[in-house]
């Protein structure tokens, strides 16, 4: 048993009136402990279950991140990049009702020079839905064979990357059983939406489903001095654009230190209003995929275009958000993001 973790636990499963809040480097400590599991696995999961209780504030969530960012993988950035790196930041344990679009709009982001990373695991609790491993498997691009050294050479040479946490951070992935064994997603679900497994030049994405983790992420980020983010309430807490309401995001304003501006975009008013494509099947969504990639439109074909479109538009690649819809379209119909991924399949076969 450490003693040391106890005294931390105690700190934060005290309950109301007795209970306090982690310092940051308390919190960064605790999560050290847990990723090396020099805390036992009892002290692991009453730690788990308190902060899913209690729920983490900015700083411990900052503290954790440090601890992420010490014992994590990073993929090395080279300094003459014009546009930063897009980081997202999804929900490990997948998707269950709604068709994931990232893998597509990581494409269109590749394609005019976007380097994009993505990561996490296998099918996970608490919800098992698609992971997006899976969905790059189905694409023909297998970034659970490579290892680290690899994953950084395709991603220097397609712009496309993905850490692949049992192969890339077995120390976080060690921790994934006890997902299912509180049934409770732990803190540790949370930081993994604000975690960057890049070294360099960062704009992060993060999805969310609740408003006052909107709020959360935001002063996290603060504290770390994080000043390029934007902050999605997506489809099943991703990154993802919702077609069936509102699209609610808050990004950076880092360019004019104002802080941060709320967008409220709304389907109808750019012709894109419809419904969110259900989660059939893993087959079926990558036979939807294949379609969009051919340029064959679908109400998939349209979420790709509206989440390519704001994408392009917030990463710098276009004026506006309408001349990123046009742009997102035509590279699509144009088989422009086809063949990226035709070149991210030949590269991986060579590594």
């Amino acid at each position: 048993m450490s003693v040391a973790f106890r005294e931390l636990l105690k700190k934060v499963g005290s309950g109301v009136h007795t209970g306090k809040n982690l310092t940051r480097e308390e919190a960064a400590a605790a999560t050290r402990m847990m990723l090396r599991q020099e805390a036992t696995p009892a002290q692991i999961g009453a730690f788990m279950i308190a902060h899913r209780i209690k729920r983490p504030t900015p700083e411990e969530l900052a503290g954790m991140l440090d601890a992420y960012d010490q014992l994590g993988p990073k993929l090395p950035v080279k300094d003459e990049n014009s546009l930063p790196v897009t980081v997202f930041g999804i929900p490990y344990d997948g998707r269950s009702r709604t068709a994931p679009i990232i893998p597509i709009t990581a494409l269109i982001l590749a394609t005019v020079g976007v380097l994009v990373v993505m990561h996490g695991g296998d099918r996970m609790p608490t919800k098992y839905g698609i992971p997006l491993i899976e969905i790059w498997q189905g694409l023909g691009v297998d970034f659970s064979a490579l290892s680290l050294a690899q994953t950084q050479q395709l991603f220097e040479k397609t712009g496309v990357g993905f850490v692949y946490i049992p192969q890339h951070f077995p120390l976080a992935n060690d921790l994934v059983p006890y997902r299912d064994q509180i049934g409770k997603r732990p803190p540790t679900a949370t930081l993994e939406l604000v975690w960057s497994p890049c070294a360099g030049n960062v704009h992060l994405v993060a999805g969310y489903v609740h408003p006052p983790t909107e709020t959360r992420f935001r002063e996290t980020l603060e504290l770390r001095g994080a000043s390029n983010f934007t902050l999605v309430k997506g489809l099943e807490g991703s990154c993802d654009l919702p077609r069936e309401r509102t699209a609610i995001i808050t990004v950076s304003q880092f360019e004019t230190n104002a802080g941060f501006e709320r967008l409220l975009l709304h389907p109808r008013d750019y012709g894109f209003d419809g419904k969110d494509v259900p989660f059939e099947s893993a087959n079926e969504l990558i036979a939807g995929m294949q379609e969009v990639l051919q340029g064959k439109p679908s109400e998939l074909m349209s979420s790709a275009i509206w989440n390519g479109g704001f994408y392009l538009w917030r990463c710098g690649v276009c004026p506006d958000f309408p001349t990123g819809l046009a742009k997102a379209e035509a590279l699509l119909t144009a088989g422009d993001v086809a063949r990226k991924l035709q070149e991210i399949v030949d590269i991986q076969h060579y590594k």
